[in-house]
């Protein structure tokens, strides 16, 4: 679990994960045991606290710099928006990735239960707005990507997910 203790600032444990198996440079890892997985409150500092993470297991794992970036992107956008819009109605967010098959997958899972959807792509877009647009980035990035990205709403709140090819 993420934590931030009063006395010293954000602590972040090492994830909940299968090792992945030896491979060369470059290369994926073994699809079959590759995944981490983090629970957290959804507070601001979990933001970069969880993105670092990604990027150690993405590092880990020698994915492609231009993919590791559309994941870690989108990383800071899901779990912004958890804090945003869903830390009052839940006390944990949990957060994972994996790899397998060739694909890569992010999900943030939270406990609130209001609808979701993804957003449709706006003939114009107000230039004055602060927000509004990161569900679309990244779901247009997912898109450039080979992948795709989705919601899903289950009896304990909704998870978006987010599946890239692995290379």
């Amino acid at each position: 679990m993420l934590t931030a203790p009063a006395h010293s600032g954000p602590r972040v444990p090492a994830p909940t994960h299968a090792p992945a198996a030896m491979s060369a440079p470059g290369s994926s890892p073994s699809p079959a045991r590759a995944f981490a997985r983090w629970v957290s409150g959804p507070t601001p500092a979990a933001v970069p606290l969880v993105r670092a993470r990604v990027r150690a297991v993405l590092d880990g794992w020698r994915i492609a710099a231009d993919i590791a970036d559309t994941l870690l992107l989108a990383v800071s956008e899901l779990v912004g928006n958890v804090v945003q819009h869903a830390s009052a109605s839940t006390c944990r967010m949990r957060v994972g990735i994996s790899c397998h098959g060739g694909w890569l997958r992010l999900e943030v899972t939270d406990g609130a239960t209001g609808p979701l959807r993804l957003p449709e792509p706006a003939v114009e877009v107000d230039p004055d707005a602060e927000g509004g647009r990161g569900l679309l980035l990244i779901q247009l990035l997912a898109a450039e990507a080979g992948g795709e990205l989705a919601v899903l709403v289950h009896e304990f709140g909704k998870s978006v997910r987010l599946r890239v090819p692995a290379s």
